[in-house]
């Protein structure tokens, strides 16, 4: 008896699979005005599966993409993951240099780009000569056409043929403390990832899920779960408040994922239009911590429909969960938490030493489970210390509350040391944003030859605001203690983020001192 076999089928290919034939005339994809049926898709990506196969390429074999959020994209991470291929989708706001270090990293057999990063693309394969199989979503004159070629190779059936520990998908880190690293995800990573949306979220038979943010990256990831309920993801190819609303008065969706910062342009932008928000139920937002005082504006603006999930590339985006509920409790400390632990994940919170801490007491915050990656990509020293005493260390330092609602303090490479006091930037960012001018901030260390290093913070203000820097630290001040107060704060127009929305903090670092 071949146990392997009659096992292999609970993978996210075999998942697909079953989505396009149960819901063949179900609409499941859409862009513009272009719509794509379950059939549709099922039948572009044998056509994608059919070229790899000319192409020579073999279960295992890395994939990279370059695109914007299209059809196209989700279309050829679904064959790889049906076909056993290693998923690799770039950063498209990211640097060539970026670029060029994940290409070197991984070894992808074959890329895709699109016609809207041309140039990136044509640099990118003077760069790297070891890649054998270039191509564009689009028909292009320098690059030939994935799909026109794909159209002319004979197909087959879909078959999923993968088990549950292949490697299908490497994420890479933003890499906001040095190079970016290859993360490997299995099969059994990315399935429970879909589960356990289905599971945190309450997705209706045949929802509407509206998509700004990347599908190349977290956002991705919800797209299989609206597969799983027979419903269509909306793709934008950005976010813009306008387009975004107008979207969602067409289409009525009742799923949609944001980051923080799109959150505030929203609340910012669109309180005159929070009636053609009202379809939406589930707002989950993520990748980023979100400032209370926004978010009880986002509920005032549209209800309880907040979702906040926390993960991290190791084990990504279904740790923790703060509920509809949660946000509307009545405990405003509770819009700081990160919630509480998805089914079938384990957190715990640990010292230095590997020892769990008492609630109330900051500790690494530490996951085991099946969502939990399988290592990083030839870095096996790496590996070894992130997974040490069989947890995964995510890094980040948090505590949890007497009620079992876990808050994330801070990074544990963010951490302060300033004076010999531990400060946590998110504690002094929470009461920036607590003031009426101010949209956004960022707080970070710089050495300093007297306190070993400074807490300095930068905030955006909202149109019109004048608020005075010395009255911001002297908020801090009055709500932090002198510890915590900002040794200096200014004012920018806008605060650099990180590929997946995230204050870049060593941008700012680096900034203050050019």
């Amino acid at each position: 008896m071949d146990w392997a076999k009659i096992r292999s089928n609970g993978t996210i290919g075999a998942l697909i699979v079953d989505c396009i034939e149960r819901y063949a005339e179900r609409i499941v994809l859409i862009q513009d005005d272009r719509s794509i049926t379950y059939r549709d898709l099922g039948a572009q990506i044998a056509k994608a599966i059919g070229l790899f196969k000319k192409l020579g390429l073999q279960p295992g074999d890395p994939v990279a993409q370059l695109s914007g959020n299209r059809p196209d994209v989700v279309a050829i991470i679904a064959a790889a993951y049906i076909y056993g291929l290693r998923s690799v989708t770039l950063h498209a706001t990211a640097g060539i240099a970026d670029h060029v270090h994940v290409l070197a990293d991984c070894g992808p057999k074959l890329f895709i780009g699109e016609k809207y990063y041309a140039e990136r693309v044509r640099n990118l394969q003077a760069q790297s000569p070891q890649i054998p199989h270039w191509y564009s979503h689009d028909a292009d004159d320098s690059i030939p056409s994935f799909w026109h070629e794909a159209a002319l190779c004979p197909t087959t059936r879909l078959e999923a043929r993968t088990s549950s520990e292949d490697i299908i998908r490497l994420a890479y880190t933003g890499g906001t403390t040095g190079r970016a690293k290859g993360v490997m995800l299995s099969d059994r990573t990315l399935m429970t990832n879909t589960l356990s949306w289905l599971a945190g979220i309450p997705l209706p038979d045949g929802v509407r899920y509206l998509c700004p943010a990347p599908v190349s990256h977290g956002a991705g990831s919800l797209v299989f779960s609206t597969l799983a309920r027979g419903g269509c993801a909306i793709l934008l190819r950005g976010f813009n408040v306008e387009t975004f609303v107008d979207a969602a008065r067409k289409h009525q969706p009742e799923l949609t994922w944001l980051v923080p910062t799109m959150i505030y342009d929203l609340i910012d932008k669109a309180k005159d239009r929070a009636g053609d928000l009202a379809s939406i139920r589930a707002l989950v937002y993520s990748a980023a911590p979100a400032a209370p005082a926004r978010l009880r504006e986002a509920l005032d603006m549209l209800g309880p429909v907040l979702i906040q999930s926390y993960g991290q590339t190791e084990a990504p985006n279904t740790v923790l969960m703060l509920n509809q509920n949660d946000h509307v409790s009545g405990d405003i400390a509770r819009l700081s938490s990160a919630g509480k632990p998805y089914p079938g994940v384990q957190v715990a919170l640990l010292d230095d030493d590997g020892n769990p801490v008492a609630d109330g007491q900051a500790g690494e915050i530490c996951v085991r489970g099946s969502l939990v990656m399988s290592g990083y990509w030839q870095q096996p020293e790496q590996t070894a210390e992130t997974l040490k005493g069989d947890w995964l260390h995510t890094g980040d330092v948090g505590y949890r509350d007497a009620d079992g609602f876990y808050f994330i303090v801070d990074r544990k490479k963010d951490m302060i040391i300033s004076g010999g006091f531990n400060v946590y930037p998110r504690e002094i960012e929470d009461v920036l944003t607590q003031h009426p001018d101010v949209a956004a901030a960022a707080v970070y260390g710089i050495p300093d030859p007297k306190w070993g290093e400074a807490v300095t913070a930068c905030v955006r203000l909202h149109a019109g605001a004048t608020v005075s820097t010395t009255e911001l630290i002297a908020l801090v001040r009055q709500h932090k203690g002198p510890v915590h107060a900002p040794k200096s704060l200014a004012v920018v127009e806008e605060i650099p983020l990180t590929p997946l929305g995230k204050p870049d903090k060593r941008a700012l670092r680096q900034a203050h001192h050019t």
